[in-house]
């Protein structure tokens, strides 16, 4: 890893955390919603889905780590849930690219300390 590598990671990783809580509030929301009321907050939960889905798209190219593509997958799987109709589930995925990211923040920051850069 090199500086550049790490200062975009641990950016990433934020900004990701940050996207996969969202998430995992709103469809907890959601889950208690009936009718167009539960169909606007799925909705949105895909629409954040897809956002967060695009970053972790940018920080793979941009930092690349082999646990970016294991949390692009667990963020397909809270997505194929939801369109499966089993959105009781997506939070258990989100949880797991939660965990997976927050290692990646922590590896950077690590870095960047070691190297006396933070």
């Amino acid at each position: 890893m090199d500086t550049r590598a790490a200062i975009m990671a641990y950016s990433q990783s934020e900004k990701i955390k940050s996207g996969l809580i969202w998430i995992s509030q709103l469809a907890e929301i959601t889950k208690g919603m009936n009718g167009e009321k539960r169909l606007a907050g799925e909705n949105m939960v895909l629409n954040m889905i897809a956002f967060v889905a695009n970053e972790v798209n940018l920080a793979k190219k941009i930092a690349y780590d082999q646990n970016w593509e294991e949390i692009e997958k667990n963020i397909e799987k809270a997505r194929v849930m939801l369109h499966s109709g089993i959105f009781e589930e997506i939070t258990y995925h989100l949880t797991l690219a939660l965990s997976q990211t927050t290692n990646i923040g922590q590896k950077s920051m690590a870095y960047l300390l070691e190297n006396r850069l933070i």
